[in-house]
């Protein structure tokens, strides 16, 4: 999702959920529950379409507070399942695959010290916490197995956050209803400057890998 050019971002998703309904909504949070891939424009797009802001329901589900009820549901459900996949992953592969792959999953050795000093500050409540805090959400499910969270506790915790989360940002865009226009004219701004931050970060990360080819050439030669 992030490829896309800035101005289609939205109309993408527009476009998913109004043909495909709470099944795009549940594969799209099932990614965010492993990736930021915007979950939380995904579900207030999900509630605005539910509330008729542009005039089609989503997938055949028509408008009105069942719409809003279904994409809702969806969204926490694919949250849960995209969660439970990434505690599978955690818990198998455990910080050695972190540090192999880490830097693909978004979840370098770094931000895995600051997940795990989460897990000591909060403990099993810190997945309640993690999922309803912003930035921190896609980044509790790999861990979490990684720490060997139990699955039981771990999916409860998880349900409650998603659903309580899923329905407020989904009641926010069904809130704004026929107020959709102007907010989504809005919201372009935003889309630009995630777009501007994705391209920096990507400069980084080959500044990175360049740097880091030239000094292993540099160890290389002086062997």
């Amino acid at each position: 999702m992030w490829g896309l050019p800035a101005a289609s971002l939205t109309s993408t998703i527009l476009d998913l959920v109004a043909h495909h309904g709470a099944v795009a909504v549940f594969v799209l949070m099932a990614v965010d529950a492993l990736l930021p891939v915007g979950g939380e424009l995904i579900m207030l797009l999900a509630g605005a379409l539910a509330a008729g802001a542009l005039g089609v329901g989503a997938g055949g589900l028509g408008t009105g507070p069942t719409a809003y009820v279904a994409l809702a549901t969806a969204g926490a459900l694919g949250y849960l399942a995209g969660a439970m996949i990434g505690w599978a992953v955690g818990r198998r592969g455990g910080r050695d695959l972190v540090v192999r792959h880490g830097r693909w999953l978004h979840l370098g050795p770094q931000r895995l010290e600051r997940a795990e000093r989460w897990f000591d500050r909060f403990g099993n409540v810190g997945v309640l916490v993690g999922r309803l805090t912003p930035l921190v959400r896609s980044f509790v499910s790999i861990p979490a197995g990684v720490f060997g969270m139990r699955l039981v506790p771990y999916s409860l915790l998880t349900l409650v956050g998603s659903a309580i989360w899923a329905f407020a940002i989904a009641g926010a865009g069904y809130g704004l209803g026929s107020s959709y226009e102007r907010f989504n004219h809005g919201f372009h701004y935003v889309e630009y400057a995630v777009l501007a931050g994705v391209l920096v970060l990507a400069a980084y990360l080959v500044y990175r890998l360049t740097t880091a080819a030239k000094v292993t050439r540099r160890d290389d030669s002086t062997r």
